[in-house]
């Protein structure tokens, strides 16, 4: 993300999820806020891309970008069960959950973590949208480059002896491996209970003709917002690494077990497509 702006990706992301409550049903992840949020500009951008939308590979990447915070609240509800009583979500973007939140204010603090500069445009973003802030909700703005993620929260508050549960997504591909395992690790530490969802993008060369043609797209795009992807895993490795760390329940999501998890029996053809992604779900 370019110093001092608002990060482009956290905002196109945030679009899809708008799009998915216009134009798809059922909703794989039903979302009243994700409109409101946007602002009337982009509103009507989505609105009026709507043929767009409906394009195949463009209706892959809403399946997949909706399904990902779904299964992240579906594992979060799982951690609350087993005692989960603080939820971080790392660059949470224009993130949405906070704000709907269905769990009582002294159940669940949610602590949303990002660069400053997204956190300030969220903020006004809320305040356009009038969108209450939760007495739930705590902002921890980190700048990692001169701030690491255990001191951020720290200074918001956030209590590492309690069993907590993290959402990641839509970060790790734009990341360093050192960031990457600093994070990986530090959430590895947290009381057993604990637990993380994130996505993670699959090497280029592992992908079909037609994907290496998405993924360049794509890559192009990011690269162009001051976005590039640096960070890619194969399953197996990643597996392995989350077990070195110290997680011992490990599920890895590919494109088949969230379609048939999510989308089975649609007749909308919403579905998760391609291999440009996938989620892994861990806990300690």
């Amino acid at each position: 993300m370019r110093d001092a702006r608002p990060s482009t990706t956290a905002l196109r992301v945030a679009m899809r999820r708008a799009a998915h409550q216009l134009f798809d049903n059922p909703k794989i992840l039903d979302d009243p806020i994700a409109l409101p949020i946007l602002g009337e500009k982009a509103q009507e951008q989505v609105r009026l891309e709507g043929r767009k939308i409906w394009a195949r590979a463009s209706r892959y990447v809403r399946a997949f970008m909706v399904v990902r915070s779904r299964l992240a609240e579906d594992d979060l509800a799982a951690a609350v069960a087993r005692g989960a009583c603080q939820y971080v979500i790392l660059g949470a973007g224009l993130d949405t959950f906070a704000y709907r939140n269905p769990y009582d204010v002294n159940l669940l603090r949610v602590f949303e973590v990002d660069h400053p500069a997204t956190q300030r445009w969220k903020r006004e973003r809320l305040a356009a949208g009038k969108i209450q802030i939760p007495a739930s909700v705590t902002f921890a703005p980190v700048d990692f480059e001169k701030q690491s993620l255990s001191d951020g929260l720290a200074t918001a508050g956030f209590d590492a002896r309690k069993i907590t549960f993290f959402s990641w997504l839509g970060v790790t591909p734009y990341l360093t491996r050192a960031a990457l395992n600093g994070t990986l690790e530090f959430i590895a530490r947290m009381p057993a209970g604990s637990g993380v969802v994130f996505d993670y993008a699959l090497p280029r060369a592992s992908m079909s003709w037609f994907g290496r043609l998405a993924f360049d797209a794509m890559a192009r795009r990011v690269a162009k917002a001051g976005e590039p992807f640096q960070l890619f895993f194969e399953p197996t490795y990643l597996g392995n690494e989350l077990r070195r760390f110290g997680f011992i329940k490990i599920e890895d999501w590919d494109r088949d077990k969230l379609n048939e998890r999510y989308f089975k029996d649609r007749t909308d053809k919403l579905r998760v497509g391609g291999r440009l992604g996938r989620v892994m779900s861990a806990s300690v």
